[in-house]
């Protein structure tokens, strides 16, 4: 009766308000941070009044960065690749152009304490539009959009629409050869002037550029070259520009002549070669400038590599990179003379890396990034978090560090926007990561940017590696081909010459400094810190799991070999032992104790026991069974018969089918849910959420039906012996505890694996005057068989509050209250027992009521953000469905559950990590961690401002309200036109831009403008040229049509011509409509020109200019 009574007790508690509120100050799970390099960057930004750049990604991501710990995060909502990025000038205002043919305008605004990027406005361009280049202009009012038909189209900033306003290619290309004019090509190219707005250099694909004229709506001047144009750049003079070609040949044309005024052809010949895709030319105040461009490498023997060529005067590099160059620009240190630039910095971003050159120190070093590190230099294998690292530790560190960057610049960062708000870490924390190609790096992750401190490689301690230990080791190889002058930067390295050398799990221990590294070939590294630079032998040790038994055949790789000679080290790591496990499989857990001079290490095979202080073995055990032995060399295949495995298949099967429709009718009874939540069948009660209290709220209220109901548990089939690789050791532990009686605590190491087995050795070490010589003794003292027969994650040994025991890399924690117990975290199951006698306290079923297995599991420390004196110590846990959890220590209550990763991305959650801190990261891609919190007080995320100057922003559109009593629209009132003609009649030609600086008088509009007001829906204005007939092209208007008339007085003649598109035609004065001839003839008895615009059928004058001795302006 009395355990009936406890169980419904349990089923039956409720958690109380007052717990509620702890919870909230408790728990809260956000995601804080992104550390890393974007994955697969396809566009770049750059604000030179703001310091700012922008990185689009081909998911959609957009990043602003600048000045470090300055970071602005955001999405599309479709998963478009950015294909442009602009910043609208001093405005803090981004524009993003997507492949789905949609803009978007973002803008950084102040929420709060910080500011935030924030999604405002989006404009979706007609999907017959293929837009090739965009250009903001430097006023900021206007976006220029050149596309694939050879037309520009506008869109207005400021209300971010599409306008009327088209520069037509026939109008463009007026003047230029037949067979240009034909057809010259998309719109490759539009560069502004640097110091006159009103004209631009409009480059064409197949070679032809004009400089054209916005307010006479003509081109100055014509250039033909006869190869397909990539690229254009002015002068800071703006007196000439340069254009780059598909034969890595430029060409600086002059602005008064049509001609070439200096020419390069192949700069990297006589052999073809690739075409240039960028160009820029930086005029320095001294004789020399800067010309930088991407690509243009001779096919045949360079034609694969990824360069950036800069030139100064005499001075020529190729800068070399590993993966594919996106975009650069350069960072400029103001002159006293505005048409000139110093550049200090050249940024570059490639597909992997971000490399930032220093132009102002000889041999142009690169800079270490203080930011958007390349974390996947060699991909990442492994990854360890360790909090709170001691000062004395840390300084040793960033020691080594600087002593290893000695090849970077020495130059302040060069890139300084924004500032950060937030308050400088309290703690210094430290992520370790294991690569592919044996090299484990430090990273200090104790803010909001992750910072790389230190580079190690353990190659080099073998036969398969020599490579240095530096930041930027490849550009100490030898160089080649010195015609080329070729220098190779960036980090990324993303070819291993072993696949043995791959690291597998990194332990550091903050109180000593020491290191333990192990890979792929079941080698064990173990590193002491020198601060100072040492030759040293490592000396190698054999362990060896399986012995002579002849039944066991090791098919696998053969293990590294280690070198017998001295290795050179600098200054930080240095080895003293490596460990080599037979058979040499991947190291599969991994334990250290520095104060007892221990490390543990198990595979697939069995697991064993270092002293690293005599350099002996302690002990090895092996846990393979008679089936393993036979297996040998398949030890990661499930060794079934094809005939059970086809059994098997059959009757999951029939199960599935059997228990579809059951599911299904549980699924429809709640819409809200997609999975029904489930509380516990029997051990201590938990709170569970709704699936919709998921995302909004930390603490769970169990008062909810949902987790009053009782618990649905599914059959949770034993596993065999052959079920999965029952001899792996998946995790390994040292701890005092209270194993053999409660009198004392006693030295021990836990071990468990695959098949639910855990193994409990006690250790004796020698007097402290004799631990040197005399051996230490490690005897079994219990065991544990799991009768589910899961997977053991993990071993954690807490006191009767649920805190840790003695952390081996932290010092003791004190005031710890008996009794102890052990926290066995299997795929399956929770479980505490009590020590010494190992009862059962309690158990959670994690696959039985919630059909997930568990994949991560960590004992973290949270504090109240109201409450400094509360503490609280919970289990969190991953589960292979994504989502992340907390339990309470010991009694296992739930205390919040939040879906943090797709089910389906299992790299991230198998590179998931918890922190001690109550902290998580994980790679959302190959090159970036995601960072999320699931405490309420430590929020670790970046806290920044940007600065505008005042009134930079426009006021928001106000659009005009129609006419009352108008049929058409267009026609604006005399009221409007004198203060704003362009917005209220809608014109549609290139000049309208610059309609109100230009005008001669603004009296004269109104009289001009209500002429044609007064009959806008006659007959013969409907059937001028222009409107019905002209259909057009892709980039032609609708079909009203938009007609440009230009009436000239020169000299005694009167001139009429139209701008239309596909057919230009001259019109006569009777074109237009009685009333409009009253009034242009007596205009015109004036020297001056009258533009008019025929749109929507409304004739409106909207523009007009005094002649200069009577010569045309169109001319």
């Amino acid at each position: 009766i009395g355990k009936m009574l406890k169980f419904i007790t349990k089923k039956s508690q409720h958690v109380s308000a007052e717990r509620l509120k702890v919870q909230r100050e408790l728990f809260a799970f956000n995601k804080t941070a992104c550390h890393g390099f974007p994955h697969c960057p396809t566009a770049l930004a750059w604000d030179p009044f703001l310091e700012l750049f922008a990185i689009g990604t081909k998911t959609g991501s957009l990043r602003v960065y600048g000045a470090p710990g300055v970071e602005y995060v955001a999405e599309h909502d479709a998963t478009s690749p950015v294909i442009e990025l602009h910043f609208v000038p001093k405005q803090g205002r981004l524009i993003t152009l997507l492949e789905n043919n949609t803009l978007h305008l973002w803008e950084i605004n102040m929420k709060g304490e910080d500011s935030i990027l924030e999604h405002v406005e989006s404009c979706t361009v007609d999907s017959k539009l293929r837009i090739f280049t965009c250009s903001v202009q430097s006023s900021g009012d206007h976006l220029y959009l050149g596309t694939e038909g050879g037309n520009i189209h506008l869109l207005d900033i400021k209300s971010f629409q599409m306008t009327d306003t088209i520069i037509y290619q026939d109008l463009v290309t007026q003047n230029v050869p037949e067979d240009y004019k034909i057809n010259p090509g998309g719109v490759e190219a539009i560069a502004e002037h640097p110091s006159d707005p009103d004209k631009m250099v409009i480059g064409y694909s197949r070679g032809l550029m004009v400089l054209w004229d916005n307010q006479s709506l003509n081109a100055d001047q014509t250039y033909i070259c006869n190869k397909d144009l990539h690229s254009v750049s002015w002068h800071g003079s703006g007196t000439k520009f340069m254009s780059a070609h598909n034969d890595c040949s430029y060409f600086v044309w002059g602005v008064s002549t049509s001609k070439a005024v200096e020419s390069v052809e192949q700069c990297y010949g006589p052999y073809p070669c690739k075409a240039i895709n960028k160009i820029l030319w930086k005029r320095t105040t001294g004789k020399d400038d800067f010309i930088i461009f991407s690509g243009g490498m001779p096919r045949a023997n360079y034609g694969e590599r990824h360069t950036v060529s800069v030139k100064h005067g005499g001075t020529s590099k190729v800068l070399d990179l590993t993966s594919k160059v996106v975009d650069f620009f350069t960072v400029d240190k103001e002159a006293d003379d505005p048409e000139c630039a110093e550049p200090v910095a050249l940024v570059i971003l490639a597909e992997e890396e971000l490399v930032v050159v220093d132009l102002s120190s000889d041999e142009w070093p690169s800079f270490a990034l203080p930011c958007l590190s390349s974390l996947h230099s060699s991909a990442i294998t492994c990854t360890n978090h360790f909090c709170n690292v001691p000062q004395d530790v840390w300084d040793k560190l960033l020691d080594a560090g600087r002593k290893q960057a000695v090849s970077c610049s020495t130059k302040p960062w060069p890139l300084v926007g924004g500032r950060v708000t937030g308050e400088a870490p309290a703690q210094h924390d430290l992520l370790v990561t294991g690569h592919e190609d044996g090299s484990v790096r430090f990273w200090d992750a104790s803010g909001s940017c992750l910072r790389q401190l230190l580079t190690l490689r353990t190659a080099r301690l073998f036969g398969a590696g020599d490579g240095p230990s530096g930041f930027h080791s490849a550009q100490e190889e030898e160089e080649e081909e010195e015609w080329l002058h070729f220098h190779k930067v960036g980090t990324f390295d993303p070819y291993s010459d072993d696949p043995r050398l791959a690291v597998k799990k990194v332990l550091f221990c903050l109180q000593t400094g020491r290191l333990v590294v192990a890979g792929t070939a079941g080698q064990v590294v173990c590193f002491a810190f020198n601060p100072e630079e040492s030759e040293n032998t490592p000396e190698a040790v054999q362990l060896n799991f399986v012995g002579d038994r002849d039944s066991f055949v090791w098919k696998g790789h053969d293990p590294l070999q280690v070198k017998s000679c001295a290795v050179k080290s600098e200054a930080g790591f240095h080895p003293d032992l490596v460990l080599q496990l037979s058979p040499p499989a991947g190291v599969t857990a991994l334990a250290l104790h520095s104060k007892w001079g221990l490390i543990a290490a198990g595979t697939a095979h069995g697991f064993g026991v270092l002293d690293f202080v005599q350099k002996k073995v302690v002990v090895s055990k092996c846990t393979l069974n008679p089936h393993d032995l036979a297996a040998s060399g398949d030890m990661m295949s499930r060794r079934k018969s094809f005939k059970k495995s086809l059994r098997e298949s059959f009757r999951r099967l029939r199960k599935g089918r059997s228990q579809r429709g059951r599911k299904d009718k549980s699924m429809t009874k709640s819409p809200d849910s997609r999975r029904p939540r489930r509380g516990e069948e029997e051990g201590p009660s938990s709170a569970v959420a709704s699936p919709a209290s998921r995302h909004n709220e930390s603490a769970i209220d169990p008062g909810s039906p949902l987790s009053e109901a009782k618990p649905v548990e599914r059959q949770v089939e034993a596993r065999s012996s052959d079920d999965a690789l029952s001899s792996m050791v998946r995790c390994l532990c040292f701890s005092s505890s209270f194993i053999l009686h409660s009198a004392a605590t006693t030295p021990t190491l836990w071990a468990g694996t695959n098949a639910g087995a855990i193994f409990v050795y006690t250790l004796a070490f020698p007097p402290s005057d004799k631990r040197d010589s005399d051996p230490v003794q490690c005897t079994l003292g219990k065991e544990i068989h799991l009768k589910h027969k899961a997977p053991v994650i993990s071993i954690h040994i807490i006191d009767a509050r649920g805190y840790p025991i003695s952390d081996p890399f932290e010092e003791d924690p004190k005031g710890l209250v008996p009794p102890q117990r052990v926290l066995i975290c299997s795929e399956e199951q929770l479980k505490v027992f009590t020590l010494p006698s190992l009862k059962p306290f309690g158990k959670l079923k994690l696959t039985a009521h919630e059909g997930a297995r568990l994949r991560k599991a960590a004992v973290a420390r949270f504090l109240s953000r109201s409450d400094p004196a509360r503490v609280e110590y919970c289990l969190a846990v991953l589960s292979n469905l994504g989502e992340v959890a907390l339990h309470s220590l010991p009694d296992l209550r739930r205390q919040m559950l939040e879906s943090c990763l797709r089910r389906e991305d299992i790299n991230g959650i198998c590179s998931l990590v918890f922190t001690k801190d109550g902290e998580g990261f994980y790679l959302s891609s190959p090159c970036e961690f995601e960072r999320f919190s699931l405490s309420a007080k430590r929020l670790v995320a970046p806290h920044c401002q940007v600065d505008l100057p005042e009134g930079v922003r426009p006021q928001p559109h106000q659009p005009q309200e129609p006419q009352v009593g108008k049929e058409v629209e267009g026609a604006p009132t005399e009221g409007a036109a004198e203060e704003d003609p362009k917005e209220a009649s809608g014109e549609a030609t290139a000049s309208q831009a610059k309609a109100e600086e230009t005008a001669g008088s603004a009296e004269k509009k109104p009289e001009l403008s209500s002429s044609p007001a007064t009959s806008p829906t006659s007959p013969k204005e409907e059937s001028s040229e222009g409107g019905d007939d002209d259909k057009g092209g892709l980039d032609s208007p609708p079909d009203s049509g938009i007609s440009s008339l230009v009436i000239t007085k020169n000299e005694s003649n009167f001139t009429t011509t139209t701008s239309t598109v596909g057919d230009l035609k001259s019109l006569e004065l009777e074109d237009l409509l009685p009333a409009d001839h009253e009034v242009l003839a007596d205009k015109l008895r004036s020297e001056c020109k009258i533009e008019v615009v025929r749109e929507k059928r409304t004739v409106v004058v909207v523009r007009e200019e005094t002649l200069v001795n009577g010569s045309s302006p169109t001319n």
